[in-house]
């Protein structure tokens, strides 16, 4: 199989996680007999400060011309600690978004067993969470019309949206349901907001499409809590923009680190994959970010593009690195690597599967080299 993926690297740790995402795609594509092709762009705070625009025309084009995209992370100090900055690196993103057309963000939420001690939950309330967020990303609040009186007293945001915005991306989440545990709730605050009535008006049409799957709904406020009191009772979670961003930040947290979780944000044009966690300017050059976000956006890239062995092949490597021990500082793992040695390690792991994966561990300990 042949592909041409557009490759934003942006900000911060964003390159160094991003090139070990592509160490994995190359391994894929070795074992695999596939053919990738990367277009790097620039995006972000590095477009700014090398063309002006945190999106270029040229980074836009070569997103329009590619199969997916896989992005790293954008923000840098001097925007973030400058409010009055005319141009910030996160407007390439929301212009990318709305260009691309990018309507539903997918955020998958699954706890390690080896990990379970890293959450702020008991053990015993995170130990099964797997669960999917769909958010609804080009509507809504932070879309609709915006501004202020004259007089700068009173401010205004509205939030609209429209039946079709609602459907589309209603169907993708009732088929994710399909292929999982085959139930799905709806977060919506239908007993104050207009638009959550119309929300809860067509996903309820929408489920009678789906008999095999379980649905409820559930007010924002109370999801907000039972994400913390009951994770595990969350197969597929679909919300409106802002509720999904909020809600799928608190989720984020339950297995630990936001170094281990990916996302991708699905449209009309293109799909764009990329981990959740940020920049992390501090980290930047000094080899210690976790990849395993981006290294698992890669696996929803590859699922995507309806290679389902190779992304789980993906996924397997990276949960037995996980089950040997090994990971980046933030883990607290008994084996510490560098982020490009993780890289290399699940590399190496897709492309030798038959290797010796304990021997492995045994020469990372050892600081000595695994790769031939």
């Amino acid at each position: 199989m042949k592909k041409k993926f557009a490759v934003l690297p942006g900000d911060g740790i964003g390159p160094e996680v991003t090139e070990q995402a592509m160490k994995v795609l190359d391994a894929i594509a070795d074992r695999f007999n596939h053919f990738f092709e990367y277009c790097y762009c620039e995006v972000g705070a590095a477009a700014i400060d090398s063309t002006g625009d945190p999106l270029p025309p040229a980074t836009l084009d070569a997103c329009l011309h590619a199969d997916a995209i896989l992005f790293g992370a954008i923000g840098h100090p001097k925007y973030d600690n400058d409010p009055s900055a005319p141009v910030r690196p996160e407007q390439g993103l929301l212009r990318l978004r709305k260009s691309l057309g990018l309507y539903a963000n997918i955020r998958p939420v699954a706890a390690y067993s080896t990990l379970l001690h890293l959450s702020p939950l008991r053990e015993d309330r995170v130990r099964g969470t797997d669960l999917v967020i769909f958010r609804e990303l080009t509507g809504g609040i932070y879309f609709g019309n915006k501004g202020r009186n004259e007089s700068g007293t009173e401010a205004y945001d509205h939030c609209h949206y429209a039946d079709f915005e609602i459907d589309r991306i209603t169907h993708l989440a009732f088929a994710a349901a399909m292929s999982r545990r085959r139930k799905l709730t709806l977060v919506d605050k239908a007993n104050v907001l207009e638009t959550s009535r119309l929300w809860r008006e067509r996903v309820t049409i929408i489920a009678r499409q789906y008999p095999e799957v379980a649905f409820d709904c559930m007010f924002v406020d109370n999801a907000a809590m039972q994400l913390i009191q009951y994770p595990t009772q969350f197969d597929v979670i679909l919300t409106e923009n802002m509720f999904g961003d909020i809600l799928s930040d608190e989720a984020s947290v339950l297995p630990g680190s936001m170094g281990l979780l990916p996302s991708a944000s699905i449209g009309e044009k293109t799909a764009l994959f990329e981990p959740i966690h940020g920049s992390y300017p501090q980290a930047a050059g000094k080899d210690i970010a976790n990849p395993m976000a981006a290294i698992l956006s890669a696996a929803m890239l590859l699922e995507h593009l309806d290679m389902p062995t190779e992304a789980h092949t993906v996924r397997e490597v990276v949960t037995k690195v996980l089950e040997t021990g090994i990971g980046t500082p933030e883990l607290s793992p008994s084996i510490v690597r560098s982020c490009s040695e993780i890289g290399d390690l699940i590399a190496s792991g897709i492309s030798d599967p038959a290797g010796d994966f304990q021997l492995k561990k045994e020469k990372l300990a050892e600081s000595i080299s695994t790769i031939i």
